[in-house]
């Protein structure tokens, strides 16, 4: 048995009932096989990979509140404090029913190679909670964001742990958990990131993650002698990341046929609108069968996801997993070429492995969703020294960081024969720095 099928064994019998985690473990695993049995001697009496899949801290905490109602509620919280190799931990807060150790690991474990793919000192980490925003007043989101932070701001600060968004938490939560924060700690710093710009929040940063996306989009299809402009694009979701891709693209000159929620997808073969999105999801906190009602050419499909619409260029943004082997197989007879992951591991790897069998470009999450904590870095840079940066700046550095994650990733997939093969590149590139480090600090 090789030393990596040692371990993946040892993952799953160590995390029992963690399905993600596994998911997530396997497939970096597979890549790094390539790597690891070059210096698998060396490796193991370093115990290299048992150290980078066991989470250097998790904290699970109860979550008390009251909500406007007056009746007591609870939740549980989370924070998995992956790996500080590189820098202090970095990663977003989800609010979301589905979120449980196994989701947390796997989002934390996932973020330390993106964040190291960003060329910047930031290390892995993820948190949030199982509450469920979706149909709270304004009053229970407050009280609850403010009951969560008395827990996590135990285990954050602006060089242990900087927190930002992710699904179910935007400028709104961000506010109230800083807030919280600041009254706790009596410190005005960055300690969360996604901030408001009135309390030191970056320009760009809400946009971030969706532009990222189409920018290292464009920069693939640039290699293989395409553009985004002209082409038909579908997008699944319909939040922050949605949004900003659906907004990016239509100004570089594609069409965003589709944006989508749990309740099913809008198609609108003129395009979808992302000023609509950004009504109907931000200020009406609505579903998004409401698009209809504001653009007559649209058409909400219920109980259906978006992969069943022809397209060129497929964008998942919603939610891990959404996109598996039958959507694959659809997408790929309907002539779609391109796949770049918005979300967190949202194709199975089933359907990963059929879409790089039939020659479809495939950017993965890790490289592709990267811009929203490259960003967050910069804002954690400038809350520092206390300046502010013009939008044009940051975007421009924006779009380098996300060229330079593709040339890292293209070339970390050549290095081991695996041209074209982007998931080997990422998974590559990552591991290769934040073992580097690793290794660089003693056994620690």
């Amino acid at each position: 048995m090789t030393y990596v099928e040692e371990i993946m064994e040892q993952v799953v019998k160590n995390n029992p009932g963690q399905p993600e985690f596994h998911q997530a473990v396997k497939e970096v695993l597979d890549s790094i096989a390539l790597v690891i049995d070059k210096h698998e001697e060396e490796y193991r009496e370093l115990r290299i990979l048992e150290r980078l899949l066991e989470p250097e801290r998790s904290h699970s905490f109860r979550v008390a509140w009251i909500d406007h109602n007056g009746k007591a509620q609870v939740n549980r919280g989370y924070r998995v404090q992956f790996n500080s190799a590189i820098g202090p931990y970095k990663g977003g807060l989800r609010f979301h029913p589905t979120v449980n150790s196994s989701v947390m690991n796997f989002l934390a474990f996932e973020q330390t190679f993106k964040n190291a793919l960003t060329g910047q000192a930031i290390g892995g980490g993820k948190g949030g909670s199982d509450f469920d925003p979706k149909g709270k007043t304004d009053i229970d989101i407050m009280n609850f964001c403010q009951s969560f932070m008395v827990e996590l701001y135990k285990y954050i600060g602006p060089n242990e742990d900087v927190p930002a968004g992710d699904i179910g938490v935007g400028g709104r939560e961000i506010g109230y958990l800083y807030g919280m924060y600041k009254r706790l700690t009596h410190q005005y710093e960055g300690a969360l990131s996604g901030k408001g710009l009135s309390y030191g929040g970056s320009l760009v940063r809400t946009e971030a993650t969706g532009y990222g996306l189409t920018y290292i989009t464009e920069e693939m299809l640039r290699h293989a002698g395409k553009t985004i402009a002209g082409k038909k694009v579908c997008v699944s979701g319909s939040g922050n990341v949605a949004t900003y891709a659906i907004e990016k693209v239509t100004q570089m000159g594609g069409t965003v046929l589709t944006a989508s929620d749990s309740s099913g997808y809008v198609y609108d073969p003129n395009g979808i609108q992302a000023d609509v999105i950004k009504e109907i999801k931000e200020v009406r906190r609505a579903r998004i069968k409401e698009y209809c009602d504001l653009v007559p050419t649209a058409t909400f499909v219920p109980g259906k996801k978006v992969w069943e619409v022809a397209c060129d260029v497929a964008l998942p943004c919603a939610i891990q997993n959404e996109l598996d082997l039958d959507d694959a197989k659809t997408l790929v007879a309907n002539g779609c070429f391109a796949v770049a992951e918005g979300a967190n591991m949202p194709t199975t790897r089933e359907a990963t492995d059929y879409l790089q069998e039939q020659g479809i470009l495939f950017m993965p999450g890790k490289a592709s969703n990267a811009g929203g904590v490259a960003v967050s870095a910069l804002e954690m840079a400038q809350n520092s020294m206390r300046i502010s940066r013009s939008f044009e700046e940051v975007d421009n550095d924006l779009k380098n960081i996300m060229k330079d994650i593709y040339k890292q990733v293209s070339e970390a997939a050549a290095d081991y024969d695996r041209e074209g093969n982007f998931v080997v590149g990422a998974n590559i590139a990552g591991f290769r720095r934040v073992v580097k480090a690793m290794r660089e600090q003693g056994i620690v």
